[in-house]
């Protein structure tokens, strides 16, 4: 009988860093890639002690619960391919507790309608980083970075770690008040090798991923390369959606050094999904486009149903066009056993676009139309855009960013102590512009737009950050370990204005776009402690204190950032008066692993985790107007507005049932509150007390496995409490519970194909609708809401040499 193949997981009692987590896994054809201990002599010895006491029994995991003084949770490759293969590297961690994701597209690629809550936190208040690179805040209007599905292809991701809590001090980051969201890639085999994978399914779904490794040559020398491209059709319209994507990276290892290349290109295409306004729309549940048919979206701005769906109306297309290269070198060496000397320089290019065509006579479109073209009735400025009724109006992205990260670690008797240091110069520009849509000759959502008829304006942006960081780990004896530290986080952002907004062109009419100037966000202690306690072989105790800063986004009109103020007069007030986000973040817990013996009962981990957060200077960009149609937005003033408090509890657990069954279950429980009414015009927002909007205030997630040798199948659930859609709390979007389902079996002794896998999905199964991501408002009864994907089935082949 040949044995069961395992996943292993190992770790190591130390401070948060990536660094910690060590593992070992098995890929689909019985291959091993060995975790790189060459740099950690003392770590390498005990994690070999630790393999060869926990590999006769150890069961496989769904979930790696690192031992840190924080809170840290790791889903490997295999198990994120099994979620649904090409997966979002963010949404495979959907399944763990204190994470709530939402996107209406089965994979998690898209991004105009993702949400991301931890711990009370938005995507924009957490940190990012694929390798230690960092990856920006996640903005959809891109400014400092770009996705982790377009930093890397998903098949290539080794493993997704979210820090719930506050994250590593090391963290490359100037977003993340709340937990940090790290992934790794995978390096080269040491062998050569090849694997092809090809997907099909609902709605012409068809992914194909190509990867071919070179194992070692040279001296100590490991490369590979790899190729994905994906294409489907949108489920509600007759759009398609994905692109292409390549990766390369190569490994040198030495005696003393370790170099690391890695290169990433992306081209995708993701048209967008409309969200229904509610509740005026209430009944309906979807918004497509009319796309590609133009003849029908001309004689639709002549229906009633135009006229009557009010701010529901059907554009002709939107999407979210997106051209990357990343690139980073890293550099390590080792000066001794005891000292070591890490580096990393990257380089990240972004051209984006986001592109909306949309009917002329939408709310507000005439006034912004009248202020460039003042003579032309309703008629003229039909023919003025090319006499279809309708008008395209793109943001456009350019982003330039590069920078230099560098740590020293030394280990002093029992002391690790770690000092580090990142800087990062960014360029960023965005412009706001129309074009026409000629009636006999229609552009395409996967084509630039040419040939501007309005510049509306432009905004340039010039950062520097800089961070520096000294921790110290201290081992006061084998059970206790301490943690204490600090960073210092300072950044500048000029902001200019090369094209300014015509007057009378934004919403309210007597807005401008302003030329801003230069502001920063400093402090230069942010401090950090830690404890982690081996009461037990099998039980651990940790505590986490820790304070973070989240730095001024760099965009402009429309935007919660001070070159989003209304008047020059405004971004000047701010300038003295504002005051950066911060929080602090305390997060206690305790881990557990029992091997027992108790009926069909053999294995047991769990992790308990209580947390409070009290969020500070809380900025809001409180709306100078309500905005008709959200294709105008409205001038904003940006304000702080009180604080945020956050108090919850997450509990996970994995019980293996013998050698074929186990069951993972994570249960949330968040309540964040706002503490502060604020001012709004003339009028005092009274939301004190209330429940902050968006995050929900449970989940419950669970996934039941099943190995049989070759053959394994998994159940999946994720239910999301009740969601709070307005400041105000008086509307909501219901509970909902979705389910999915994976199955595969692996195929050996075919000629020339030494492993061929086979799997099957199916997402949503049980057709749950509902609502994915919420948009919340501040004032006024009314939100965005985005459908739930309906159920669709995929079957995958895998095949390695």
């Amino acid at each position: 009988m040949k044995p069961r193949k395992r996943h292993r997981v190992f770790t190591l009692p130390l401070f948060c860093s990536p660094l910690a987590l060590m593992y070992e896994s098995a890929d689909a054809a019985g291959r091993k890639h060995q975790p790189d201990t060459r740099q950690h002599p003392a770590r390498s010895h005990t994690a070999a002690k630790m393999r060869s006491v926990n590999a006769p029994t150890a069961p496989e995991q769904i979930v790696a619960t690192a031992r840190r003084v924080c809170s840290e949770q790791t889903i490997g490759r295999m198990q994120a391919q099994r979620i649904l293969p090409g997966i979002s590297p963010v949404k495979a961690l959907q399944i763990l507790p204190g994470v709530v994701f939402n996107n209406a597209d089965p994979w998690g690629n898209n991004e105009q309608n993702a949400s991301l809550f931890i711990h009370g936190f938005n995507q924009n208040q957490l940190g990012y980083t694929m390798d230690g690179i960092p990856l920006g805040d996640q903005a959809y209007g891109n400014y400092n970075g770009l996705s982790p599905q377009r930093a890397i292809i998903s098949e290539n991701v080794r493993s997704a770690t979210v820090a719930t809590g506050s994250g590593a001090l090391g963290t490359a980051s100037t977003s993340n008040l709340g937990g940090t969201l790290l992934f790794t890639s995978l390096d080269p085999k040491t062998r050569y090798g090849a694997q092809l994978d090809q997907s099909f399914g609902s709605f012409s779904t068809f992914r194909t991923y190509a990867r071919l490794d070179t194992g070692t040559f040279g001296h100590g020398n490991t490369a590979y390369i790899a190729w994905a491209r994906q294409d489907a059709r949108a489920w509600d319209f007759a759009g398609h959606q994905g692109g292409h994507q390549v990766n390369l990276k190569f490994v040198h290892k030495g005696s003393s050094d370790k170099f690391t290349y890695f290169f990433d290109w992306s081209d995708k295409v993701e048209p967008n999904e409309d969200g229904i306004v509610l509740p005026s729309g209430y009944g309906t549940y979807v918004r497509p486009f009319t796309y590609p048919d133009f003849n029908y979206a001309k004689t639709y701005l002549n229906t009633p149903a135009y006229r009557q769906a009010g701010l529901n109306y059907r554009n002709y297309y939107s999407a979210a066009q997106r051209q990357d290269f990343l690139t980073y070198f890293k550099w390590q060496h080792d000066f001794s056993r005891h000292l070591h000397w890490d580096n990393s320089f990257y380089y990240h290019h972004n051209l984006g676009e986001g592109v909306v065509a949309g009917p002329i006579s939408a709310a507000g479109l005439p006034t912004l139309f009248s202020a460039y073209f003042p003579d032309q009735n309703a008629g003229q400025l039909s023919n003025v855009f090319g006499g279809s009724g309708y008008a395209t109006r793109t943001t456009e992205y350019w982003d330039n960013r590069g920078g230099v990260m560098s740590t020293l670690r030394y280990h002093l008797g029992r002391h690790d102590i770690e000092l580090g240091g990142w800087y990062e110069r960014n360029n960023n520009t965005q412009a706001r512009r129309w074009y026409p849509l000629e009636a006999d000759y229609p552009t395409t959502p996967y084509a630039r737009q040419q040939n501007a008829l309005i510049n509306q304006y432009t905004n340039y942006f010039y950062t520097n950050s800089w961070m520096t960081r000294l921790q110290d780990r201290w081992k006061i004896s084998d059970k206790l370990t301490l943690l204490a530290g600090f960073k210092s986080e300072l950044v500048y952002t000029k902001g200019t204005l090369p094209v300014a907004a015509r007057p009378g062109s934004l919403s309210p009419a007597t807005s401008i776009t302003v030329p801003g100037g230069r502001i920063a966000a400093v402090k230069p202690f942010l401090p950090s402690f830690g404890a982690l306690w081996n009461i037990t072989p099998h039980e651990q105790f940790f505590a986490n204190i820790q304070e973070n800063m989240r730095a001024f986004q760099a965009a402009g009109y429309g935007n919660a950032t001070p070159w989003g103020s209304t008047s020059q007069a405004a971004f000047e007030n701010f300038r003295e008066n504002g005051k950066v986000e911060t929080s602090w973040t305390y997060e206690t817990g305790l881990r557990t692993h029992h091997r027992l013996h108790i009926g069909p009962l053999t294995d047991i981990s769990a992790q308990l985790e209580y947390y409070h957060v009290h969020f500070s200077n809380r900025l809001v960009a409180i709306a100078s107007t309500q905005s008709l149609s959200s294709i105008i937005g409205a001038a904003t003033t940006l304000a702080n507005v009180g604080s945020v408090s956050t108090n919850g509890m997450d509990f996970s657990f994995t019980a293996q049932l013998g050698p074929h069954f186990s069951i993972y279950n994570g249960l949330s429980y968040n309540k964040s509150v706002y503490n502060d009414d604020y001012t709004s015009g003339h009028s005092t927002i009274r939301i004190a007390g209330r429940n902050v909007a968006g995050p929900p205030d449970w989940t419950e997630k669970f996934v039941v496995t099943t190995n049989w040798g070759r053959f394994y199948g998994q159940l999946i659930g994720d239910v999301m409490g009740k969601r709070y859609t307005t400041y105000m709390n008086d509307l909501w979007a219901a509970p909902n519970a979705q389910f999915s389902m994976n199955a595969g079996y692996t195929i050996r002794g075919i000629p020339h194909v030494p492993s061929l896998r086979v799997q099957g999905n199916i997402t949503n199964l049980t057709g749950t609708r509902g609502w994915t991501t919420v948009n919340v408002d501040q004032v006024s009864r009314q939100f965005t809401a985005y459908p739930i994907a309906p159920r669709m089935y995929f079957l995958t082949l895998s095949a390695q040499w």
